[in-house]
């Protein structure tokens, strides 16, 4: 029994250790970004593609305001609230004093400068696919921006989720390197999955949640319940978005529906952020959702 109890103890402790092994922080190599240089005027159209603005300006503002990233924005969810942290560029509130790197890091793999891991409220398990010439380009046009200096209100949240290193449990079973729309697409069509599933990360709304909170990629934009706990996200899919490619690209510049109706609530941030991108870009986001498969008889969509 001693022996037993022995080997027990060893084989705990072992999973233990290849646990934080397995969870322990990640950090972007600054000789992997090496020799890139970020185009500040690139940039903004990457700001806008990512909706930063959307999360981390203050609820309501408009206009040059938009770019004042303060945060403060508060956003309910099954786990608690999160609430959107200051990121603009003033050095003791912010993320003035970041380097490259740090900024790299934290977009994509969800790593702040200090080693801890960000809650996954962040989409960066949808920047993860962005490319590091756009962060370069975003960086370059983040330095542009003005400082804040309000302070970063926690997040509200209860235990055991405030226990951070759990996320990297939840990055083990969550975090792909892959789109999810594969096959043989036409260059518009990729140009709009990536705008749509890695900048834009339509997903992180319009898909539904397993019950850790990871996106079921076997539904992929087949609609979600709104975290807020009323009504639901629609669905993105053919079988249910009946409009056609124009009219699509249409409501993503001004959030008029075809029926004359307007976009609301969160969505409303999200076309005034689209509306900033070249018309090129919003025809392809619209030739992406028109090329998804549509949803088998069981509701998973066969990609």
């Amino acid at each position: 029994m001693r022996r037993l109890v022995s080997v027990l103890i060893v084989m705990g402790l072992a999973a233990f250790a290849a646990g934080l092994l397995l969870t322990r922080p990640v950090s972007v190599p600054a000789a992997e970004l090496a020799g890139l240089s970020g185009d500040a005027v690139a940039g903004e159209a990457v700001f806008w593609a990512a909706g930063c603005a959307s999360c981390h300006a203050a609820e309501d503002a408009t206009g040059e305001a938009r770019l004042v990233l303060s945060g403060g924005q508060r956003f309910p969810s099954d786990f608690g609230t999160f609430v959107a942290p200051n990121v603009s560029m003033d050095p003791e509130h912010g993320i003035g004093d970041w380097t490259f790197p740090q900024f790299v890091t934290a977009l994509q793999e969800g790593i702040s400068p200090e080693g801890r891991h960000y809650y996954p409220a962040f989409p960066y398990p949808a920047y993860r696919l962005a490319t590091r010439q756009d962060l370069a380009d975003l960086w370059a046009f983040w330095q542009t921006l003005p400082s804040s200096d309000a302070p970063s209100a926690p997040h509200e949240l209860g235990f055991p989720f405030t226990i951070r290193r759990t996320v990297g449990v939840w990055n083990l079973l969550n975090l792909s390197d892959d789109f999810v729309v594969t096959g043989d697409l036409t260059a518009e069509q990729a140009r709009g999955r990536y705008l749509a599933e890695a900048l834009a990360h339509c997903g992180e709304c319009h898909t539904p949640r397993n019950a850790l909170g990871g996106l079921d990629r076997a539904a992929w934009l087949a609609g979600a319940p709104d975290p807020s706990g009323s009504g639901r996200i629609p669905p993105l899919t053919p079988d249910e978005l009946r409009w056609s490619e124009a009219e699509i690209a249409a409501y993503l510049t001004d959030g008029f529906t075809p029926s004359f109706d307007s976009a609301g609530g969160h969505m409303a941030s999200v076309i005034r952020n689209l509306g900033q991108l070249a018309s090129a870009d919003r025809f392809a986001i619209a030739a992406y959702l028109k090329a998804l498969p549509e949803p088998a008889e069981d509701g998973t969509i066969p990609y």
